[in-house]
Order: C-alpha cells, then sequence, then structure tokens
C-alpha cells in the first residue's frame, strides 16, 4: 500500500501552472484610449510663467501651450488671458495643490470670459470640483466651444479675440482662507482649425404654427346694419353717455352753488 503524497500549496501552485495552457498576456488599453486619457502637455521650449493677475485689466498674458506655475493663497482670483483665432477649440486645464492642515472641504471654479466679459459655457470639463479635507490636490477643466469666425450681434457665440481664465474658491471654511497653494495651468488648442461651426443644423422651425387659419376664397360679405329705432319724441335727444347731459348737470349745479353763495354773504339790509 503506497502512502498518500501531500503537497504544500507552493507545490500545488506550480503544478496547476503547467498543467494549464499558457494564455495571451494581458495588454493595456489600446493606443487611442490611451490618447484620449492624456492629459494635454506643453509646447516644447515654451516658458513657464510664474505670476497672474488679480483682475480682468491686470491679467496676465499667455499662449496656447505655455505652462504657468503660480504660488497663491486661498481666496485669491487669479486672471490669466489668451488670444483666441477663429476655427480653435481651447481646453483650460488647472491642478491647485493644497497644504497639509486643512480643516474642511473647498469648492474650486475655473470660468473663461470673452473680450466683452461675457462668460462662455463650457462643453466638457470639471468646472466646479470640490476637495475634501483629505485631498492634496483638486484637479479643474474647461473645454470651450469652437471661435467663430463671425456670429448675430445678440448671440453669446465665441468670436476671436482676447479670453480670460479665472480661477478661484468658492465655498471653504473660514480658518481655511489664506493658506498657501500651488496651482498649475495650461491652455492648449485642441482643434484643427477646419472644423464646421458648432450651431449644427435647424431640423424644424422655432416657432412652429399651431394655430392655422383658413384660406379665403372670396371677398367676406359686409355684415347689415342695424336699423335704429328712433322716434319723432326721443330722436332729437342726447344720448344717455352723451356729454351733453353732464355738461347741462355741471352748469345747473354752478348756477345753485352761485345763488346759495350770494345769499350767504351778502350784507342784510338795514330799515
Amino acid at each position: 500500500m503506497r502512502t498518500p503524497l501531500i503537497r504544500s500549496g507552493a507545490a500545488l501552485a506550480a503544478a496547476t501552472a503547467l498543467a494549464l495552457p499558457a494564455g495571451p498576456a494581458l495588454a493595456g488599453p489600446p493606443p487611442a484610449a490611451r490618447d484620449a486619457l492624456a492629459a494635454p502637455t506643453p509646447s516644447p521650449g515654451a516658458a513657464t510663467v510664474t505670476k497672474a493677475g488679480t483682475s480682468f485689466l491686470t491679467a496676465t498674458a499667455i499662449t496656447a501651450g505655455q505652462p504657468v506655475q503660480v504660488g497663491a493663497s486661498t481666496g485669491d482670483h487669479l486672471y490669466w488671458s489668451f488670444p483666441g483665432r477663429a476655427g480653435q477649440i481651447h481646453e483650460i486645464a488647472a491642478t491647485v495643490g493644497f497644504p497639509k492642515g486643512r480643516t474642511g472641504a473647498s469648492t474650486w471654479t475655473v470660468e473663461v470670459f470673452d473680450g466683452l466679459r461675457r462668460r462662455q459655457a463650457c462643453t466638457a470639463g470639471a468646472q466646479t470640483p470640490t476637495a475634501t479635507a483629505a485631498a492634496t490636490s483638486v484637479t479643474l477643466g474647461c473645454t470651450l466651444r469652437q471661435v467663430r469666425s463671425w456670429a448675430e450681434p445678440w448671440s453669446a457665440d465665441p468670436l476671436p479675440g482676447t479670453y480670460y481664465v479665472r480661477l478661484s474658491v468658492v465655498d471653504l471654511p473660514e480658518p481655511d482662507l489664506g493658506l498657501p497653494v500651488d496651482v498649475d495651468l495650461l491652455v492648449s488648442d485642441v482643434g484643427d482649425g477646419d472644423a464646421p461651426a458648432d450651431d449644427g443644423e435647424l431640423k424644424a422651425p422655432l416657432v412652429p404654427n399651431t394655430k392655422a387659419g383658413t384660406v379665403l376664397t372670396g371677398e367676406p360679405a359686409a355684415a347689415p346694419a342695424e336699423e335704429e329705432d328712433e322716434s319723432l319724441l326721443t330722436g332729437w335727444l342726447p344720448e344717455g353717455s352723451s356729454r351733453w347731459i353732464w355738461t347741462t348737470v355741471g352748469g345747473v349745479l354752478a348756477a345753485v352753488a352761485g345763488v346759495v353763495g350770494f345769499a350767504l354773504t351778502r350784507r342784510p339790509r338795514r330799515p
């Protein structure tokens, strides 16, 4: 009688690996997916900007692909400006690094304005994220619409000109106000300049006609005039709503008031 062989866990794992056929190695995401998830990169040789403005008038001028690294305080409003040409689609990516010892969560926002100080909408990106008290950084993003070469005067479409980026905090605990933060920002151009306008094609009327009328084939017949029933006695009298009645009544009241006033104010005759 043969004694059963008891194998250890390592031996069993090695035996199982030898028994199973070799399968394909796990591969990462396809190159297209990796490119789509890749963050924007600065332009080669672009100088790093180390300052920011505090208003629209003092905004620091930057260009697409030029990195920004600024040290600021929590609560500051940071402004940058960049030029936009027709056909371009700009993407703004920002990262705010926090120090240790924060007391609560904070909400940050990145906004983009055109040359007329009109706020432009973002089509993608985390424009107003919230960072927890334990977070060491927060990432913000905003992808603008394509800059158009022309637009109607009443529209808010992006037009060629100067654009302004504003980074600020909108909600935080009061003890965290003034803490130092590190800001990294990059404006990149992701448009090719040949894409059509992003307003699409109108498929239906803006105001559909829901109350259609009837088509007239001829001139409508005039309504017969109502015959006036007037007698010889009442035909010459004015109408009830005529101004002559109010004029007559007013004259009579004025005469009565004059007589009464004269009787009250005249002196009595002496005998």
